[in-house]
């Protein structure tokens, strides 16, 4: 069976946290900024953890990323 492609689009603009939620930068902070009023452009800092609906989806999209933070283990628990 041959591999899966992650979406190019996909892993320039999303990445998967520990925990396995998906972060993504905020939109609405690039330009027109004069138009915009303070609260919004305070809120459009940084990034955010995506809601559950869109996270499966993006998922889908970015099949070799990191699941899940508990499934790492460490050389003593193997041994």
């Amino acid at each position: 069976m041959p591999k899966m492609k992650t979406k190019s689009g996909a892993k320039k603009r999303f990445k998967i946290t520990a925990s396995g939620k998906v972060k993504f930068k905020q939109s609405n902070a690039r330009h027109r900024l004069l138009s915009r009023p303070n609260s919004m452009k305070r809120k459009a800092r940084g990034t955010d953890i995506m809601c559950d609906a869109d996270e499966r989806l993006v998922k889908t999209y970015m099949p070799y990323a990191r699941k899940c933070k508990n499934k790492k283990t460490t050389k003593k628990e193997e041994a």
